[in-house]
């Protein structure tokens, strides 16, 4: 069985509440010159061979359900 890692991140243009409610927090606490985004990471296992073909249905799962390309964007990756 393959692992395939699915990250999710906000674009860049798109604001980061809480992002930016853990940069504040670490700040208080004395962490200088830290600055954080926060995504989502999904563990995506695959039955069977890894094909190019399973591996595009994963993409197509991230597109469809698993990120908000609107506002979103997501990196697939095979976790070795």
């Amino acid at each position: 069985m393959a692992r395939v890692i699915v990250d999710v991140m906000p674009k860049p243009e798109i604001l980061d509440p809480q992002g930016k409610a853990v940069t504040g927090a670490l700040k208080r606490l004395g962490f200088e010159g830290l600055t954080v985004r926060q995504g989502k990471r999904f563990e995506v296992d695959v039955e069977g061979e890894l094909t190019g073909e399973r591996l595009d249905q994963v993409r197509e799962a991230a597109e469809k359900l698993l990120a908000n390309t609107v506002i979103e964007a997501f990196d697939v990756r095979v976790e070795q």
